[in-house]
C-alpha cells in the first residue's frame, strides 16, 4: 500500500513539476523571442494549433482546453497553469506545453505540444510455475487490458503488486522484469506497444526458527505442533514441509491462542511476532507471547430456554462447573462450524424446527480464576418447510430425486434432514457430487415457512467399456455397456431414445467377454424402488459362459472338453431404520448350472458331469460415507453376509461317509496298478455324487472407514474376512465358491463362484493353493489425496500398505503370518469410461512355492474401485 502511495505522489509531483517549469521556460522563451511580451499584459488569442505525438482530433484537444480565438488571457499567467494541470489529471500524455509562435502587437498564435502515452495491446507473462489462471488474476487485479494507458505508475504498481503477491506465498526472492516493444500496423506506423512480464518467483524460503518468547506453560515443541501450516525445516517430515506462507501463518497464529484457550489461558495473547530474513533460503519467526492466568469454568445457567430443559442442554453442552476453562470447546458445543451436522446445541435447536434459534455464551462474573457463564438462548418459532423444488435435472426424471428427499413440504424444519438429503442425492451417482447444495429460497419469519431449492448438476451416468490384451493364454476382448440412470418403462417408448431412454434411475448392464478358449455374456437389471413406493431394490441378473480346455503346452484349446456355466439371480434389498435408517437388509436367491464334458482339471475330479448351485444369500449393511461416492471422505460402509444351501445331506439317505472312506481307499490305488483306470472312473462317479448338489455355507465380514486426515487427504481403513464351510465334513467342502487371493482383484473370466480377493504387489491368485482356498482375512491402509474432483474426470492419487493371507482350514489359520506389500498408485474416474486406474506394489514376501520376495508388481485397474 505505501508502495502505491508513494508513486501516486511522485506521479503528482512530477506534473506540478512540469506545470512549474513550463511556466518558466515559456517566460524566457517569450522573452527571447520576442522582448515586448509584458506579463503584466493581456494577450488576445489570434489563432490556436495542437502538435506534437497524439491521436486526438485537433479540434477536440482544442475544445476540452476551453481556450477560443478572441479569448484575452495573460502569458503566462493562472489560465494556461489551470489547462495545463486539467490535462495532466487525465492520464492521456507524457509530455504537455504550450508555446507562442507569433505575436503582432497584443494577439498571440498558441501551439499546444503533447505527446499521448503509449497503449497496451497485448500482454504475456512468461515464467516457471506461472500457471495460465495466475496470469490471469494478475492481469485482472492490475487492469492490463488492450487499450489501457503505459504510465509509469501502472509499471511500478504492477511490479510492486506481483513481488507482494509471491512474497505472501513464501517466494521472498520474486524478481520481476517488464519490458515493452512498439506493435505496428501494416505501414509499420507504431500504434500500441506490447508488454512482457517475465517472473522469476525463485524458491519459497524455508522457516530455520521458530521461536517463542514469554511461555512457561508450554514447552517451544508443544507450541510449535500446534502450528499446523508452519513448521521447521526436518529432513524426516514428509507430509509437511517447511515451506513459508503469509495465510498459513496467520492461521497458526489463531492455533497457537486456540491451544492456551483449550488449556484454561482465556487472556493468552501474541504481543509481537517477527519475520527475520537469515539468507535468501532461510527464514526465522520470532513469537513473544503473553500467557495470562489459568481459569475454570463456574456456574452455567440457561436463560431463554422453553424447548429443551437445562438437563438436556447440559447433556450438549458437556462442560461441568470445576472444568478447566476451554474456550474453543465452549464454542465447539455451542455451534461448531467444523461440522454442519456435529452434535452441538445449535444443531439440537435446528434439527428440532428452530431455524432462527440463537444461542450466546456471556460471562457475566469472573471470581479470581472462575469464570460463570449464561448460555443465552433465542429459540424463536417453528419453522415449517413450505416449497421444496429441484432444478438442474434435464436428465433425470422428477420422481427419481423426490423420492430421495427427507425434507417435505409440511414437515418441520431439520438440518439434519437437509445434509442427509444431499448424501442421499450424491449416492445417487446422477449428478456431480461436488456441485450439490441446498438454497434457501424463503425464510419468512413471521409465518415460520422456508422454501428449499436443492440445485443439481447431471453428469454422465452411463459408462461403456471396451478392451483387448493378452491373458489367460491368449487374445481378450471385453465389450461392456452399463447405463446407471435407465427407464425400462420406456423400453418401448422411441420417442425416448437419447440415444436409451433414461431418467428413472434403472441400471442396465450388458457385458461380453471373450478370447480363444472362452466366452462370456452376462445381463443384469437394478430397480432400486420396486413399485416406487418404498426403497426396496430388486436386483437380477443372467450369466452363460462357455470354456474349453486349453493347453498351455501347444497354446491350442480343445473343444472336444468344455466347460459350461449358465446360472441367474434375483434379490431383494429393504433400507430399514433400526438401528438407524443407513442399514439394509438383503436376500437373494441364485442358481448355477455346472456341466462338464471330458473336462478333468485338478480343481474338478470328474470330468463329466453336472453339478448345480442353489443358494440364498443373506446379509445386513450399513454405509454412511459422505455425499461422493468415488472419493467419500469421512463416514464407513460394511457388510456381513451369508450364503446357505440347502443341507441335503440331512435327508437325501446317501451316505456319505461310506463314500468318503471308499474314495480314500481308492486314492491308494497307484499308476502301476492294472486297475487304476477303473479306480479313476469310481473317483470321479463318487464325486458327482458327491457334488451334484452342491452343499457349503459362506460367511463373509467387510469393513471400511473413511478418516479425513487434512483437509481432504482421507485415510481408508479396510479389513476382510472370508469362511467356506461344509454342513457334513464326510460330504466335504466343494470345489466351487473358493477364494483366491494376490493381484488386482478382478475376476477375470471365472464365473464359477470363486471369490478373488485383491492384494496388490503380487501376481494374481498367487498367494492361495491351486483350487482356492476356504478361509481368508486381509488388512489394508490406504491414504488418498485428490488432484482434481470436477465432473469431466475425478483424479486422485494414493498410497497403501496391505496385507493379507488365505488357508485350507481352520489348522493352518493363522492370522498374524501375512503376506504384506506396500506402493502408490493413480485413479482416474471419467463418467463415461468408470473407474481406470494402475498400482505399484512391493511384494515382501514370497508366493507360494517361492523362497524371494516377489518385488515390485503392476496393476491396471478397470472398473472397479478399491
Amino acid at each position: 500500500m505505501n508502495n502505491l502511495i508513494n508513486s501516486s505522489l511522485l506521479h503528482t509531483y512530477r506534473k506540478s513539476y512540469c506545470i512549474l517549469l513550463f511556466t518558466i521556460l515559456s517566460v524566457f522563451t517569450l522573452q527571447a523571442q520576442q522582448k515586448e511580451l509584458d506579463s503584466g499584459k493581456k494577450y488576445t488569442i489570434n489563432n490556436i494549433t495542437v502538435a506534437g505525438a497524439q491521436s486526438f482530433n485537433e479540434q477536440t484537444v482544442v475544445a476540452f482546453t476551453g481556450l477560443k480565438k478572441g479569448d484575452r488571457l495573460y502569458i503566462p499567467g493562472e489560465k494556461l497553469s489551470q489547462i495545463t494541470k486539467k490535462l495532466w489529471e487525465q492520464n492521456l500524455f507524457s509530455d504537455i506545453a504550450f508555446y507562442v509562435t507569433n505575436i503582432e502587437g497584443d494577439n498571440v498564435d498558441l501551439e499546444l505540444y503533447i505527446v499521448e502515452l503509449p497503449k497496451l495491446h497485448e500482454v504475456t507473462i512468461t515464467g516457471k510455475g506461472i500457471r495460465k489462471a495466475k496470469q490471469k488474476e494478475i492481469i485482472k487485479d492490475n487492469d492490463l487490458n488492450a487499450g489501457t494507458k503505459i504510465t509509469k505508475n501502472l509499471l511500478n504498481t504492477t511490479k510492486n503488486y506481483i513481488s507482494n503477491k509471491y512474497k505472501k506465498e513464501g517466494y521472498y526472492n520474486t524478481d520481476v522484469t517488464i519490458t515493452t516493444t512498439p506493435f505496428t500496423d501494416s505501414t509499420g506506423v507504431e500504434i500500441s506497444k506490447n508488454m512482457t512480464i517475465s517472473i522469476n518467483r525463485g524458491k519459497r524460503v524455508k522457516v530455520k526458527e521458530i521461536n517463542f518468547e514469554g511461555n512457561e506453560q508450554f514447552t517451544d515443541g508443544k507450541l510449535r505442533r500446534s502450528m499446523k501450516k508452519t513448521k521447521r525445516k526436518n529432513f524426516a517430515r514428509v507430509w509437511k514441509r517447511s515451506k513459508f506462507t503469509e495465510e498459513g501463518f496467520e492461521e497458526d497464529r489463531v492455533s497457537l491462542l486456540k491451544k492456551y484457550k483449550s488449556n484454561g489461558y482465556r487472556d493468552a495473547r501474541i504481543l509481537s511476532d517477527t519475520l527475520r530474513v537469515l539468507d535468501k533460503k532461510n527464514i526465522a519467526l520470532d513469537l513473544k507471547l503473553e500467557e495470562g492466568d489459568k481459569y475454570y469454568f463456574g456456574e452455567i445457567k440457561f436463560i431463554g430456554n422453553s424447548v429443551f430443559t437445562d438437563s438436556q442442554l447440559r447433556q450438549v453442552l458437556g462442560i461441568k462447573e470445576g472444568d478447566i476453562y476451554n474456550g474453543v470447546l465452549l464454542q465447539e458445543r455451542i455451534q461448531d462450524d467444523s461440522a454442519p451436522d456435529a452434535e452441538d446445541m445449535t444443531n439440537l435447536y435446528q434439527n428440532n424446527g428452530y431455524l432462527a434459534a440463537r444461542i450466546n455464551p456471556v460471562e457475566v462474573a469472573v471470581r479470581n480464576d472462575t469464570i460463570d457463564f449464561e448460555i443465552r438462548i433465542m429459540e424463536r418459532s417453528l419453522f415449517y418447510f413450505d416449497h421444496v423444488t429441484v432444478i438442474g435435472n434435464d436428465r433425470t426424471n422428477d420422481h427419481v430425486i423426490y423420492r430421495e428427499l427427507r425434507t417435505r413440504p409440511g414437515q418441520k424444519y431439520s438440518k439434519r434432514d437437509v445434509i442427509r438429503t444431499i448424501r442421499e442425492l450424491g449416492q445417487l451417482g446422477f449428478f456431480d457430487p461436488e456441485q450439490l447444495s441446498p438454497n434457501f429460497k424463503k425464510v419468512d419469519e413471521n409465518n415460520g415457512l422456508v422454501d428449499l431449492e436443492y440445485s443439481v448438476v447431471e453428469k454422465g451416468s452411463s459408462q461403456i467399456e471396451l478392451q483387448g490384451g493378452y491373458g489367460g493364454g491368449g487374445f481378450v476382448g471385453t465389450l461392456g455397456l452399463s447405463f446407471n440412470n435407465f427407464s425400462l418403462r420406456n423400453i418401448f417408448n422411441f420417442k425416448a431414445y437419447k440415444p436409451l431412454p433414461m431418467g428413472d434411475g434403472q441400471k442396465l448392464s450388458l457385458r461380453a467377454q471373450a478370447s480363444s478358449y472362452y466366452q462370456t455374456y452376462s445381463l443384469s437389471l437394478t430397480e432400486p424402488w420396486l413399485g416406487g413406493k418404498k426403497p426396496v431394490q430388486l436386483s437380477t441378473s443372467f450369466t452363460h459362459t462357455i470354456q474349453n480346455y486349453y493347453d498351455y503346452n501347444n497354446r491350442q484349446a480343445d473343444k472336444s472338453r468344455s466347460f459350461t456355466i449358465t446360472g441367474g439371480s434375483v434379490g431383494l434389498a429393504k433400507k430399514i431404520k433400526w438401528p438407524d435408517d443407513y442399514f439394509v437388509w438383503s436376500n437373494a436367491i441364485s442358481f448355477q448350472h455346472y456341466n462338464l464334458n471330458n473336462y478333468n482339471t485338478g480343481l474338478f475330479t470328474f470330468g463329466d458331469g453336472y453339478s448345480n448351485n442353489l443358494a440364498y444369500t443373506i446379509g445386513i449393511s450399513r454405509n454412511n460415507t459422505a455425499t461422493n461416492p468415488i472419493y467419500p471422505t469421512q463416514g464407513s460402509d460394511f457388510s456381513i453376509t451369508a450364503k446357505l444351501t440347502i443341507p441335503y445331506s440331512a435327508f437325501n439317505n446317501i451316505d456319505y461317509k461310506a463314500l468318503s472312506e471308499e474314495r480314500d481307499q481308492l486314492d491308494l490305488v497307484t499308476s502301476d496298478n492294472p486297475n487304476f483306470v477303473n479306480a479313476s472312473k469310481r473317483i470321479s462317479e463318487i464325486d458327482q455324487e458327491r457334488f451334484k448338489w452342491l452343499e457349503y455355507y459362506k460367511i463373509k465380514f467387510k469393513g471400511t472407514w473413511y478418516t479425513r486426515l487434512y483437509e481432504k487427504l482421507v485415510l481408508r481403513t479396510n479389513t476382510e474376512l472370508g469362511f467356506l464351510g461344509a454342513y457334513n465334513q464326510e460330504r466335504g467342502v466343494p470345489p466351487f465358491e473358493r477364494f483366491f487371493l494376490g493381484g488386482d482383484g478382478l475376476g477375470a473370466y471365472s464365473l464359477d463362484g470363486r471369490e478373488v480377493i485383491q492384494l496388490r504387489g503380487y501376481p494374481n491368485q498367487s498367494l492361495s493353493d491351486v483350487d482356492g482356498n476356504t478361509i481368508y482375512n486381509k488388512f489394508s491402509l490406504e491414504v488418498r489425496y485428490p488432484v482434481t474432483l470436477a465432473q469431466m474426470a475425478s483424479i486422485y492419487v494414493l498410497g497403501f500398505a496391505e496385507s493379507g493371507a488365505s488357508y485350507t482350514g481352520f489348522k493352518d489359520y493363522n492370522p498374524f503370518e501375512l503376506k504384506r506389500s506396500a506402493g502408490a498408485g493413480l485413479r482416474i474416474f471419467m463418467p463415461a469410461f468408470g473407474l481406470l486406474g494402475i498400482d505399484f506394489g512391493y511384494g515382501f514376501d514370497p508366493v507360494l512355492g517361492g523362497t524371494e520376495p516377489n518385488g515390485w508388481q503392476t496393476h491396471f485397474i478397470i472398473g472397479q474401485q478399491f
